[in-house]
C-alpha cells in the first residue's frame, strides 16, 4: 500500500489529516498495508486508545478500503475557494429560546448640530451628529469626503491603517449623494458619511488583500453584502482599511498598524485599521469582524465604540471566511447611537448567508434605560489584584482598569438603573477552542497544502498561520463533531445563566464568541493616556439592549469624546 492510501486511511479512521509527523511519514513511505504499528502511532496524536483487537480490526477494514484514496483526491480537486459554505449550519440559539417578531420603525436621539469651527472638530464628531450636519445641508458629503481623504493621507504613513484608497469611488459616490440631497432625496443618517471597510470586505475594482502578502495584488469580482447595503444607504467608502494578516493581529505586509493614542503600540486586531482610523478620526466610522476578539480588542486599545453583533445577524457574503461557525460582522464608531445606526443598516438576511435569521432590530435611543433587567460580572469587580514586584506595570494597569470600571457601575447605578451580581457557570471553553482553528484549516486548506502562505512567515507579517493551520489538519474530525455538541451545552448553560437579565456589565470574549452572544466596548477611561474601556455582553439578538445602555451611559459621561492628538 503506498502512502497516499495509508494517510487517507487514517482519515476514515477519524484522523484527517493529509500530513502526519516525520518519524510516522517514514514508516508509512514505502509500506505495502497499513500496520497495527502504524495506528498506534497514529492513535497517540488522536489521543485515543484502542486494544490490540480493536486495532488490528481496524487496520482489516482500512486495507479492505479501496475508495478511500480517490474520495479525498476528489474532494481536493474540487479545489473548494474559500467562499464556499459549508453544509452544517450553526444556529446559537438554543431549544425552547423565543426570538422577538415585532417589528418597530428606527427612532434616533433628535440632537441640534451646529457646524463646527474647525475641520479637526468636524472630523472627530459623532456619526449622529455628522448624519445631523448632512441632513439640514450645514455640510455636504464631498467636502466630507475631501475632509477625510486627506485626514487619511496625511496620517496613514504614520498610522498605517490603509492598505488602499478607494478615492474615484468616493468621488462619484459623493458627488451622487451631493446631488440627491440637494433634490430633497435623503435616504437616511448614513446618507453622505464617509467610511472604510476592513480590508476582508469584496468591493468589484478594488483590492481584496486579506492584510496577507500572498493576496496582496489580488481583486474579487464581487461585492460584500455588507458594502451593498451601505452604499445603498448612501454611505461613502473612501479606503480598504489594514487588517492584521488573515484576521489575526495587527500585522499585515504593509507594516503594523498603530494606535492613535501611542505610535509606539501597535493598535491590536485583527480589525486593525478600522479601530485605528475611527479613533484618529480619518473616517465617519468604519466596519470591522470578529471571531476571537478582533473587534473588542482593537476597539478597547484604540478607544472607539465597537459592536459585535450576535452571530447570525449579519450576511458575511463577500467576506473573507475564517470560522464560518464564529465569524461576525459590525461597526467600529466613536459612540453607541453610531454603532445602532450602521448596524441597523447592513443586519438582516440577503439570501447568501445561509446562517442569517430574520430577527428584526428595533432601536429606540429615547427608550427607558431603568427598565432593563442589568447584572454585572462579579469576577470582573473583584478587588483580588495581588502585587508582583517584577511587574509593576501590569499591577498598576488592573488597579486602574478596576478602578475605571468600579466607577462606570456607579455611573450606570446613577442613571437609575438596578444593577445586580451575575456569575457564569465554570464552562469548558478551553477544551472546544480548536473549533476555530480547525474550521479556518479547512477555508485556506489548498493555500496551506500547496505552501502558498508560507510567505506569511516573513517580516513584517511575522504570522504563525501557516504553522497553525498544518497543525490543525490533525484534529480527528470526530472531535471536531463533539466539540460543536459540547458548544451547544455551553450555549445552553449560558442560556440559563443569563436567565431573567437582559445583559450584563463586562466580559469573556473566549465563551462568549463560542456561543454567539452579541458585546459592545467603549471607552471609561484611561491608563497612563491609553483609553480603557467598558464592556456589556447581551442575551442572543439583545442589540438594542446593550447599545441602550451603552448611549445612556455615554450621555452621562464624555470619555468616548476624548480624541488622540497626532
Amino acid at each position: 500500500m503506498n502512502r497516499r492510501r495509508f494517510i487517507a486511511g487514517l482519515s476514515a479512521a477519524g484522523v484527517g489529516s493529509t500530513l502526519m509527523p516525520g518519524a510516522l511519514a517514514a514508516v508509512a513511505q514505502d509500506a505495502d498495508e497499513i500496520t497495527v504499528e502504524m495506528l498506534e502511532a497514529a492513535q497517540r496524536i488522536a489521543g485515543l486508545r484502542f486494544t490490540p483487537d480493536e486495532l488490528q480490526a481496524i487496520v482489516g477494514r482500512l486495507n479492505r478500503s479501496g475508495g478511500t484514496t480517490s474520495a479525498y483526491e476528489t474532494l481536493r480537486a474540487a479545489n473548494l475557494g474559500n467562499s464556499t459554505q459549508p453544509a452544517l449550519v450553526f444556529n446559537p440559539v438554543p431549544p425552547g429560546m423565543t426570538l422577538p417578531r415585532d417589528r418597530r420603525p428606527i427612532r434616533r436621539q433628535e440632537i441640534a448640530v451646529s457646524m463646527p469651527a474647525t475641520d479637526t472638530e468636524l472630523a472627530f464628531l459623532p456619526l449622529a451628529h455628522l448624519a445631523r450636519l448632512v441632513e439640514t445641508r450645514q455640510v455636504k458629503p464631498s467636502e466630507l469626503t475631501d475632509l477625510y481623504l486627506a485626514r487619511l493621507k496625511r496620517y496613514d504613513p504614520i498610522l498605517h491603517c490603509v492598505v488602499s484608497f478607494t478615492e474615484e469611488l468616493a468621488r462619484r459616490q459623493a458627488r451622487q449623494a451631493d446631488e440627491e440631497i440637494a433634490a430633497g432625496t435623503y435616504r437616511g443618517p448614513l446618507h453622505g458619511i464617509p467610511w472604510g471597510a476592513k480590508d476582508l470586505l469584496a468591493v468589484r475594482g478594488t483590492k481584496t488583500t486579506w492584510g496577507a502578502s500572498p493576496y496582496k495584488d489580488r481583486t474579487i469580482d464581487t461585492d460584500a453584502t455588507v458594502y451593498r447595503r451601505l452604499t445603498d444607504a448612501g454611505a461613502i467608502l473612501i479606503a480598504k482599511l489594514s487588517m492584521g494578516a488573515l484576521a489575526s493581529g495587527d500585522r499585515w505586509f504593509g507594516g503594523r498598524t498603530r494606535n492613535p493614542w501611542n505610535t509606539e503600540q501597535g493598535s491590536s486586531g485583527s480589525s486593525a485599521g478600522p479601530g485605528s482610523s475611527t479613533a484618529a478620526g480619518l473616517v465617519g466610522f468604519s466596519i470591522g469582524t470578529e471571531t476571537r476578539g478582533s473587534i473588542m480588542s482593537p476597539s478597547t486599545r484604540n478607544g472607539v465604540t465597537g459592536l459585535r453583533p450576535t452571530f447570525g445577524r449579519v450576511s458575511r457574503y463577500g467576506a473573507m471566511a475564517l470560522s464560518w461557525s464564529m465569524d461576525k460582522i459590525g461597526p467600529m464608531c466613536r459612540a453607541a447611537e453610531d454603532c445602532a445606526l450602521v448596524f441597523s443598516a447592513i443586519q438582516g438576511p440577503d439570501g447568501r448567508d445561509n446562517t442569517v435569521l430574520d430577527v428584526p432590530f428595533n432601536w429606540d435611543a429615547t427608550a427607558d434605560v431603568t427598565r432593563l433587567r442589568v447584572g454585572y460580572l462579579r469576577s470582573s469587580f473583584e478587588d483580588d489584584i495581588e502585587d508582583d514586584p517584577e511587574n509593576p506595570q501590569r499591577v498598576a494597569r488592573q488597579r486602574q482598569n478596576l478602578a475605571n470600571d468600579q466607577a462606570a457601575l456607579e455611573a450606570i447605578r446613577g442613571l437609575g438603573v438596578q444593577v445586580a451580581p451575575f456569575d457564569l457557570p465554570d464552562l469548558p471553553v478551553q477544551a472546544v477552542g480548536f473549533i476555530l482553528g480547525t474550521e479556518a484549516a479547512a477555508a485556506f486548506d489548498m493555500p496551506t497544502l500547496n505552501a502558498q502562505l508560507d510567505s506569511m512567515r516573513a517580516a513584517p507579517e511575522e504570522s504563525r498561520w501557516p504553522d497553525s493551520l498544518r497543525t490543525s489538519r490533525f484534529v480527528p474530525a470526530v472531535e471536531y463533531l463533539q466539540a460543536q455538541r459540547v458548544r451547544m451545552r455551553i450555549i445552553e448553560e449560558v442560556h440559563e445563566a443569563l436567565g431573567d437579565f437582559d445583559l450584563f456589565i463586562g466580559s469573556n470574549l473566549a465563551l462568549t464568541n463560542l456561543t454567539g452572544h452579541p458585546e459592545i466596548s467603549m471607552p471609561n477611561g484611561f491608563f497612563q493616556g491609553s483609553p480603557t474601556s467598558l464592556r456589556f455582553t447581551g442575551k442572543l439578538f439583545g442589540e438594542a439592549e446593550i447599545l441602550l445602555l451603552a448611549h445612556a451611559y455615554q450621555a452621562a459621561t464624555d470619555h468616548h469624546l476624548q480624541h488622540p492628538t497626532l
